[in-house]
């Protein structure tokens, strides 16, 4: 009995570990990709030539931060549900949509989402970082610096110097 179980755990353990490494490849063919923990790719912008590579990937979600003017002609959502995946949609325009509201969608979504797979993305991914950054803020009690830092992680460019505003008044 003792050796099945251990033989169970064994097979759990090398899925988890081969899971992780086709999604560290999948964030290496998507634009601007990393994979800042278990389970979540961000990325850049995506299009419908991305989608059988996500669901080839095992990526079951995706949350995109991307308002529909962004990407007119491509119904994102509708390509997502051709492909089995789970769309969510948090249309973050610019600084004036960084706000607690949206930073709690995201929280909800992720907690909704769990330990499956997800990509996050947005034109550069510097939005995902951006709200990730006010969620561990805002939302975790984490210092400013930690929060900054965790935000790069996700893709926090340009909208550092507004992230590091609202965290600090």
């Amino acid at each position: 009995m003792i050796r099945v179980l251990v033989l169970s755990l064994i097979c759990v353990v090398a899925q988890a570990i081969h899971a992780d490494d086709v999604l560290a490849d999948l964030s290496d063919s998507l634009p601007q990709g990393r994979m800042p923990a278990p389970n979540r790719v961000v990325s850049g912008g995506i299009d419908s030539t991305h989608m059988e590579l996500l669901r080839r990937a095992g990526v079951e979600h995706i949350v995109s931060l991307r308002p529909a003017e962004e990407t007119p002609g491509f119904d994102e959502a509708h390509a997502a549900a051709q492909h089995g995946l789970v769309y969510h949609s948090i249309p973050i325009r610019g600084a004036e949509s960084l706000t607690v509201d949206n930073v709690r969608k995201l929280d909800r979504i992720l907690h909704e989402i769990g330990d499956a797979s997800a990509l996050l993305h947005c034109s550069s991914g510097n939005r995902v970082g951006a709200l990730i950054a006010l969620r561990e803020a805002w939302l975790y009690g984490r210092p400013v610096e930690h929060a900054i830092a965790v935000g790069r992680e996700w893709g926090l460019t340009k909208l550092e110097p507004t992230v590091r505003e609202l965290l600090e008044n």
